[in-house]
């Protein structure tokens, strides 16, 4: 197979555009669909100070490196979560990683903040997945709005957000479905959020990783057994393999034709956000779900002594 932009030998097929690419030139093709995500949703420009999450898994990564690449003024954020065995590891290729490139870094250590992610999965009999995802969330808000980021990059990518979508619409969750998009304003007290690479595949952001030697965490964390979401998103995969382009389709179709309308309807039905009690971060309830979650861990503290 020959690459479908310069001829040369091919080395990744890409069955969901009908062609395929030597190194050099799926990196271009990588740009470009960063590129056309950016332009269409008016994400941001090379004016704007860009807070990149960074997990350590190949796509942050790969987005950090290639927003750095097109000249946009990017800064890590790196949430270590304090697991046993896994925090320490990812946050070291982390800090190699901005390291090499020689790119600024933020760290927040939730156990410095009473939310240790192995405590709240000893105290709290909750899936622990949801909680991680709360508490992360919250600091990436929380270091993007109080260090004057205007916007807050992700590394979500297509079976992400595939697999996000239809995890909604089976329970069709209106509220998650109002705000599911790669691009989200900042408002009520939530800065700007964007997802850059909804135009590319886990598998694309593997290859661009591989081809530019980009050294990521690959370790599973240790809690992530019996999660839902590698079923939902092998499903997708099975059909895509079956109808190349059915996610992105699925995906692009929805931003199109159904995201509005529930957005309408939760305008009309959800509850009314208001800054938290305690420390100020956006609710629907007096007190924010992190802050409840500090007091729970507290207690238990308490009862341990």
């Amino acid at each position: 197979m020959k690459c479908s932009r310069c001829g040369a030998p091919a080395q990744i097929a890409l069955p969901n555009h009908h062609t395929g690419f030597c190194p050099e030139c799926f990196n271009l093709f990588f740009s470009r669909q960063v590129e056309k995500a950016i332009r269409h949703f008016r994400m941001f420009s090379k004016s704007d100070k860009i807070l990149v999450a960074l997990s350590g898994g190949k796509d942050s990564l790969a987005l950090f490196r290639e927003l750095t690449q097109q000249g946009y003024d990017v800064t890590g954020l790196h949430i270590d979560l304090n697991i046993k065995n896994s925090s320490c590891h990812a946050r070291a290729v982390v800090e190699k990683f901005c390291e090499d490139l020689g790119a600024p870094l933020r760290i927040v250590n939730v156990a410095d903040e009473g939310l240790s992610i192995a405590h709240i999965k000893k105290a709290i009999r909750r899936p622990i997945c949801s909680i991680c995802g709360k508490v992360k969330r919250y600091f990436f808000n929380k270091v993007a709005l109080d260090e004057g980021f205007n916007a807050l990059c992700t590394g979500h990518n297509l079976d992400d957000e595939v697999g996000r979508l239809l995890s909604n619409t089976m329970r069709w969750d209106i509220a998650y479905l109002s705000d599911q998009g790669p691009a989200l304003p900042a408002e009520n007290g939530f800065a700007a959020k964007f997802r850059p690479l909804y135009r590319l595949t886990e598998y694309e952001t593997a290859a661009y990783c591989f081809f530019n030697k980009i050294e990521h965490n690959t370790a599973i964390c240790p809690y992530s057994s019996g999660a839902s979401f590698p079923v939902r998103k092998e499903l997708l995969n099975t059909l895509e393999h079956h109808s190349p382009g059915s996610k992105l389709a699925f995906y692009e179709r929805f931003l199109k034709q159904a995201k509005p309308l529930f957005e309408a309807a939760e305008e009309r039905l959800g509850d009314p956000i208001s800054p938290c009690t305690s420390c100020g971060y956006p609710t629907t309830a007096g007190v924010c779900n992190i802050c409840r979650l500090r007091e729970q861990l507290a207690a238990d503290l308490e009862a341990q002594k």
